[in-house]
This record gives C-alpha cells, sequence and structure tokens, in this order.
C-alpha cells in the first residue's frame, strides 16, 4: 500500500531534507523510523529543502505492508518516535500511481520578516530586517508574477533540464507584527527563493532598483547578490491536480 504523508518540521536541526551520508536530514530520520517499524523503502517528497529551511506543509509518499492499514494509528506511532523537530500532521492511504514530486502541480512557499532587533526565541524561524518598505515590497515582487527564465535566480549544481518556472501568484501582508512574502509557482531552483527575496531586500534597502530586479530577470545582467538567510524560509503547501 502506499500512503500519503503532510509533515511539518523546524529546519534548522537537519542538514537539509535530503538523505546524505554521515549527515542528520528530515528523509533520513522519517526513514530511520519506518525501519524501525517494519516499513523499508524510500522515501519520495515534493521536494526537497536546504539546510536551514523550514516545512508546515511538504509532502512525502512511502510504501507500507498491509498491517499498518490503520493510517491513525501509524501516525500515532510515528510521531513517538519521531524527535519534536518534526511532525507528521496528516496521512492518507493513495493510489499506487500517486507521487510526490511528479504529481504536485504548484507549490506554495512564504517568507518570514520582522523588523527591529533579533532574539533568541525567534532568531532561528524569522529574518530580521532595520526597515520594512510594504510598499517597495509589493511593487518589486510583482515583476517576479509569469513564466521566465530564472538562470540567474538559483544555485548551480542540481539536475534541472530547464531553469524556466511560472510563477502564479505573489503576494505581500503583514500578520501580527511579522511581514510575510508568499510565491506560488509550478516549482523552484536550488536556491531560488532565497536569491529572489535577497534581490526584494536590496530594493527594501534602497540598494538595489526596480529596473536592476527586471535586468536580472530578464537576462541583461546579473548582479552580484547572495542568498537571504535560510532561516526565514517556509515550504507551506503542495497543491496536487
Amino acid at each position: 500500500m502506499k500512503v500519503k504523508a503532510t509533515i511539518a518540521y523546524n529546519g534548522t536541526k537537519f542538514y537539509g531534507s535530503q538523505v546524505q551520508d554521515k549527515k542528520v536530514t528530515v528523509n533520513g530520520t522519517l526513514q530511520n523510523v519506518l525501519k524501525s517499524m517494519g516499513i523499508v523503502g524510500k522515501i519520495e517528497a515534493s521536494g526537497r529543502t536546504d539546510r536551514g529551511v523550514h516545512a508546515t506543509g511538504q509532502v512525502i509518499d512511502f510504501e507500507v505492508p498491509e498491517f499498518w492499514s490503520d493510517t491513525k494509528k501509524l501516525l500515532e506511532i510515528i510521531n513517538f518516535k519521531l524527535p519534536t523537530s518534526i511532525r507528521v500532521r496528516k496521512i492518507e492511504l493513495t493510489n499506487d500511481d500517486f507521487h510526490a514530486r511528479y504529481g504536485a502541480t504548484r507549490r506554495v512557499y512564504r517568507y518570514i520578516l520582522k523588523e527591529g532587533d533579533s532574539n533568541p526565541f525567534e532568531d532561528e524561524f524569522i529574518t530580521f530586517v532595520d526597515k520594512i518598505d510594504i510598499d517597495s515590497l509589493r511593487d518589486a515582487i510583482k515583476l517576479f508574477e509569469g513564466t521566465h527564465d530564472f538562470k540567474q535566480f538559483y544555485k548551480t549544481g542540481s539536475d534541472n533540464k530547464t531553469t524556466v518556472r511560472t510563477i502564479y501568484k505573489t503576494r505581500v501582508y503583514q500578520y501580527k507584527g511579522l511581514t510575510v512574502l508568499y510565491f506560488e509557482a509550478n516549482g523552484f531552483l536550488r536556491s531560488q527563493i532565497r536569491l529572489m527575496v535577497a534581490m526584494l531586500l536590496g530594493i527594501n534597502d534602497e540598494k538595489l532598483s526596480l529596473e536592476d530586479l527586471q535586468d536580472q530577470l530578464t537576462c541583461k545582467r546579473k548582479i552580484a547578490i547572495k542568498p537571504a538567510p535560510s532561516n526565514g524560509l517556509y515550504l507551506a503547501k503542495i497543491f496536487y491536480s
């Protein structure tokens, strides 16, 4: 049987989601727990997250023996065995042809900002900035919408066949003292969102302009920027047709 699970995790505790030798990762931790329950085989995820990136709605799939058909009990035991830095939010039986990665049609990420000085209670989960110009951020983020070649907005070393992606929706909104950057697309390249956020923060700080963003987006010229910190980024939701 195949199950679909929605999980959340604190990315600061892991070297990313993908299994790596001698590294503590999200999928590696999950696979060790499942193995202890007689569930063997590879976990398929909707996508990878880098070291320090969090998730509230990551989706995975894996095969389970028939004796684990009680998904409620399965969820309870997995969560009991997992560290508190990972929680399985939901488990449901699915079709054998379901694939968490290849079946995904849209992915949603949120990036969380807060104005002011950092503090030890929020620093792992929020990127702090000196000031927030909400109007500048809203004007700038809209330029990312549409279909573009993001070859100047990703880290090399991945196996993508194309760097073209379609961003369907962006938003900037405020919630309980936080500023949230919202990105919804058919997919994202490695570190793409963190590089886009870095560009937005440069505009927010008046160090970069809308013209700079447009030039980089249309590949007219490349501006050297470092990715925004990973601690503010969250994989929020995966859509399936």
